[in-house]
C-alpha cells in the first residue's frame, strides 16, 4: 500500500529560525493563541499519525535566501522520526509559503520534473513552464493577460519501489482579497478580477494534466485550492469553480480527474458537505468549515482501490476518539491532511 497526503500547514515558516532549525519556545507562533511549542508538539503528532509516504506540504517553511525549506522540513522529520524524512521543492518563490514533498527514499525516489518551455516577460499561450507566464483573455477583450502563480505549482516525478510511476501536482491556489478598495463597488471589482486570474491558473493546470493524460501518464493533483463547487456567489458569475475546472468537469472529451469529496459537493446541492478547514470568524463569533483541499486523481489510479480520507478532528471517528490527535489536529493548522491510499 502507498499512502499520499497533502496537508496545508499555517505559517509552517514561523516555527523555523534562519539556520533552519525547530524553534521550541513558548513565543507566540503565526497561530493564535498557539506557542511555537505547542504548534511543533501538535505537527509532531499529527505527521506521526499520518505515518505517510509522501506528503505534499502546502504553506511550507520559507525558501528564500532568509530560510533553507529543505533542510528545515528535514530537521523536523528527524526530530519526530518520521519516514517521510526527504524533501522536494520546486520553484522558490517570495511568498515565505513554499509547496514541498516531504517524502519516504525508501519507498520512492522523486525529482522536480517540470514541464512546458519557459516564457521571459512576454509569456506565452498553451501551457508553459509553472514559473513562467500564462497568456489568457480574462475579460473577453480579445487582448490576453498576463498570468502568473504567486506560488508556482510543484510537478513531481516519482517511482515507488514498485515500479509505479506518477506524476504529482502540488497546488496552492489564492484568489487575491480585494486591499486597497476605496469603495464597496471597487471591492467587488477588484474581487472579481482577482477570482478571473485563479480561474486562468486553474487552465493552466488543466492544461498541463491533459498533456500528461495525453501520454498515458498516471496523474495526481493535490493542494489547497482555496476554491470549490458550491463555496462562494462567483462560481454562479463563472459558471464553475476552478476546482470544477482542473477535474475536467463540463469539458468536451477530457478525460476527467476523480475526487470523492469533490463530487459529493458537485452532485449534492443539499446536506452536509465533507469539510478540510477550519476558521474562526471573530465578526460573527463562530468557525467556519470549509472543502478546500483535495487529492483528484487520474482513471487508471482508480483501479488501485484508492481510499481517501480526511484527517478531520470532529468528522472522522477515529480522530475524534483519539482525545491527544483530535487536539493536536485543532492546534497544529487550520487546515487538515487529507490521504489517499493506493494498493502499488
Amino acid at each position: 500500500m502507498l499512502r499520499l497526503a497533502t496537508y496545508n500547514v499555517e505559517w509552517f515558516a514561523e516555527l523555523f529560525g534562519r539556520d533552519g532549525r525547530l524553534l521550541e519556545d513558548h513565543e507566540w507562533s503565526g497561530r493564535h493563541d498557539v506557542t511555537r511549542k505547542q504548534q511543533i508538539e501538535a505537527l509532531g503528532i499529527v505527521f506521526t499519525a499520518l505515518d505517510a509516504d509522501a506528503v505534499m506540504v502546502i504553506e511550507a517553511p520559507d525558501g528564500s535566501a532568509r530560510k533553507a525549506a529543505g533542510p528545515a522540513l528535514e530537521h523536523f522529520a528527524a526530530r519526530f522520526g518520521l519516514r517521510a524524512r526527504k524533501a522536494l521543492l520546486g520553484f522558490i518563490n517570495d511568498t515565505r509559503q513554499e509547496i514541498a514533498l516531504l517524502y519516504d527514499p525508501d519507498v520512492m525516489e522523486a525529482r522536480h520534473a517540470p514541464r512546458g518551455d519557459p516564457t521571459g516577460k512576454k509569456g506565452a499561450r498553451g501551457a508553459p513552464r509553472f514559473d513562467g507566464t500564462f497568456l489568457w483573455d480574462l475579460d473577453v477583450d480579445a487582448a490576453p493577460e498576463k498570468i502568473r502563480f504567486s506560488k508556482p505549482p510543484l510537478e513531481a516525478l516519482v517511482h515507488t519501489q514498485s515500479g509505479k510511476r506518477l506524476n504529482l501536482i502540488g497546488v496552492h491556489a489564492k484568489s487575491k482579497a480585494p486591499h486597497g478598495a476605496g469603495s464597496e463597488k471597487e471591492a467587488m471589482r477588484i474581487a472579481i478580477d482577482n477570482r478571473r486570474k485563479q480561474l486562468a491558473q486553474c487552465i493552466w493546470i488543466r492544461r498541463r494534466v491533459d498533456e500528461l493524460l495525453a501520454e498515458g501518464e498516471s496523474v495526481i493533483v493535490m493542494g489547497d485550492f482555496n476554491d470549490g463547487p458550491g463555496l462562494d456567489e462567483y462560481e454562479r458569475l463563472f459558471g464553475r469553480s476552478g476546482v470544477e475546472i482542473v477535474l475536467g468537469e463540463g469539458g468536451a472529451g477530457r478525460v476527467p480527474l476523480f475526487d470523492p469529496h469533490a463530487e459529493m459537493v458537485i452532485k449534492r446541492h443539499t446536506g452536509p458537505w465533507p469539510a478540510t478547514a477550519r476558521f474562526y470568524l471573530k465578526s460573527e463569533g463562530r468557525y467556519f468549515s470549509a472543502l478546500l483541499d483535495y487529492i483528484m486523481i487520474s482513471p487508471d489510479l482508480r483501479r488501485d482501490n484508492p481510499r481517501w480520507r480526511i484527517w478531520h478532528p470532529f468528522d472522522d471517528p477515529e480522530c475524534f476518539a483519539n482525545t491527544r490527535l483530535r487536539e493536536a489536529l485543532l492546534t497544529a493548522s487550520d487546515h487538515f491532511p487529507v490521504s489517499l491510499d493506493l494498493d502499488l
